[in-house]
């Protein structure tokens, strides 16, 4: 490997920013915020929309996370068009 080509592989938190859930990974990414984890170490924070925590697919609840107002956009531009029975 070419030394100083590759980004610095470290521990990060991931914090679940709609349910407050955070974990402990190694990570790429770049980040500006740091958070003192569970062991008294300060580590850089990563924050997510999206994690194992929130999403539909691991909780089994249907939940609309909409922070940049998607649905409301959907809804003016293209309106109900639900069929009702």
């Amino acid at each position: 490997m070419k030394d100083g080509i590759h980004p610095e592989y470290r521990p990060v938190v991931f914090q679940d920013t709609s349910t407050d859930f955070s974990f402990l990974t190694k990570s790429t990414v770049n980040t500006r915020e740091t958070v003192v984890w569970e062991d008294g170490n300060e580590y850089p924070l990563a924050k997510a929309e999206l994690t194992s925590a929130s999403h539909p697919f691991y909780t089994g609840q249907m939940k609309i996370v909409d922070t940049a107002g998607r649905v409301e956009r959907f809804e003016k531009r293209y309106g109900s068009r639900r069929k009702s029975k």
